[in-house]
């Protein structure tokens, strides 16, 4: 049984639709879909099994968060990374590697639309 480190994670965003937006976009590359939406809300993860909620805030603006996704390979960070781009992302860090995270760690970074800075990994 493969252990994941965490059973989901929700995020407030300013604007619902343009999170959506962007994380169908970054997602897409590393397997994930939208899994779940409704008023105020949108869930995304393996096909029926949301793990990352996000949450229509409507009080002020929170402090971002750091999320690293895991990813299957090197081309599926790069097209992370390539995909959160032309979605409205900012770029925090271009793929490749990261020996001084550990020897085979291999990523890419955004910042997404409100701010939190989201990452896809392959180690």
């Amino acid at each position: 049984m493969e252990t994941t480190m965490y059973d989901h994670i929700g995020l407030r965003v300013a604007d619902l639709d343009a999170a959506t937006r962007f994380y169908t976009a970054v997602l897409a590359p590393l397997g994930y879909v939208l899994c779940s939406s409704g008023d105020g809300y949108a869930g995304f993860g393996p096909k029926g099994e949301p793990a990352l909620w996000l949450h229509l805030n409507k009080g002020r603006k929170a402090d971002g968060a750091h999320i690293a996704f895991r990813a299957g390979d090197h081309d599926a960070v790069k097209a992370f990374h390539s995909e959160g781009l032309k979605s409205g992302g900012r770029d925090n860090g271009g793929a490749g590697p990261r020996k001084d995270y550990s020897p085979t760690y291999y990523a890419a970074f955004l910042i997404d639309p409100d701010g939190n800075n989201i990452e896809a990994v392959c180690a």
